[in-house]
């Protein structure tokens, strides 16, 4: 099992389509992940996107975007992170770690993914009542 099993999801007030745009937007993935160097695997369109990662963690990453029907019509987004830390001086060798120091790796990566969601939320609702 990975050190970091994060699955979440955020519904945003959006279209798919909007939202995939925004997803497939490279130049956000080092703004969202600065640490990470995702490659895509699977990309799903509308649907959401896969990656391989390496960085400071090394495993899978994914978001899929399930469109919600009204009376609020919008997107869930989901967001799997399943990955390890690596080992120091390195990119790609896995070091996973245990106890304490595996839940606090765990938290800081919730942290860091629900603050991008919120920031995304924000930039898309904007001035929607």
């Amino acid at each position: 099992m990975p050190t970091v099993d994060l699955v979440d999801e955020s519904y945003l007030r959006a279209s798919v389509e909007r939202v995939a745009s925004v997803v497939h937007d490279e130049g956000r993935w080092a703004r969202w992940w600065p640490e990470l160097r995702p490659v895509v695997f699977m990309d799903r369109g509308t649907a959401g996107i896969r990656w391989n990662i390496t960085g400071a963690l090394v495993g899978s990453m994914e978001i899929w975007l399930e469109p919600y029907q009204p009376p609020m019509a919008g997107v869930l987004l989901h967001f799997y992170l399943r990955a390890d830390p690596t080992a120091p001086g390195s990119t790609t060798e896995p070091a996973p770690l245990s106890g304490r120091a595996a839940t606090a790796e765990s938290v800081r990566w919730a942290k860091a993914n629900k603050l991008n969601l919120w920031n995304l939320k924000d930039e898309l609702e904007a001035g929607i009542r």
